[in-house]
């Protein structure tokens, strides 16, 4: 006799399906807009909640309509240090402080970010786990991409087109956070690891 085996099991949806039900929402970036590609717009922490299934906190954050009289309420996944009150300023001319979301061209080499697109408003793709984070390491304004490693659950390398990419500034929250001098121990590994062969060009 044969055996259903475990990923027939799962296929079949039952007891395997994920529970979904008080999921918040989506955790990502506002559109990108005229507003933050040429200049900068404000919004305020309004509340930090708990989404359940996941390890890091997400942000309600309410911008003002760029048009029309209301309120837009996003949600960000919660970087190490934020809290309910603060200002995020997303765009281009933010400055560069923890919860902001600038282009990576405007990031300095060394820079630690997190949710970093991998194409133009996608809206977040890499370092988004609780604890992960990603380092800006090198810009090429020659063939417009930027090299960033972003070490989290995996040790991988990838580049960005850096005049569209929107990372948000910092860790993301979490309780086992890896620590810098951890980072650069392992640094060079990382390049022995994964040559600039293996870098992605979105």
């Amino acid at each position: 006799m044969g055996r259903v085996i475990r990923a027939q099991r799962k296929g079949a949806g039952s007891v395997f399906r994920s529970h979904t039900h008080h999921r918040k929402g989506p955790a990502r970036f506002r559109s990108l807009d005229y507003g933050e590609r040429n200049g900068y717009i404000k919004g305020i922490v309004s509340d930090v909640i708990h989404d359940p299934g996941r390890g890091a906190p997400l942000l309600r954050v309410t911008f003002r309509h760029p048009f029309r009289y209301r309120h837009q309420k996003e949600l960000f996944v919660a970087a190490e240090g934020m809290y309910t009150g603060q200002f995020v300023y997303c765009g281009k001319k933010a400055n560069l402080t923890v919860g902001n979301v600038l282009p990576l061209k405007s990031i300095p080499e060394g820079a630690i970010v997190c949710n970093v697109e991998q194409h133009v408003g996608d809206r977040g793709s890499f370092a988004r786990a609780s604890g992960d984070y990603a380092i800006v390491v090198s810009h090429n304004v020659d063939n417009g991409t930027s090299r960033f490693v972003f070490l989290g659950a995996f040790l991988i390398s990838c580049t960005a087109f850096f005049k569209l990419v929107m990372p948000n500034t910092g860790f993301l929250s979490s309780k086992t956070t890896k620590h810098l001098e951890w980072l650069e121990m392992h640094m060079y590994s990382v390049y022995t690891e994964y040559p600039p062969g293996f870098f992605w060009r979105s």
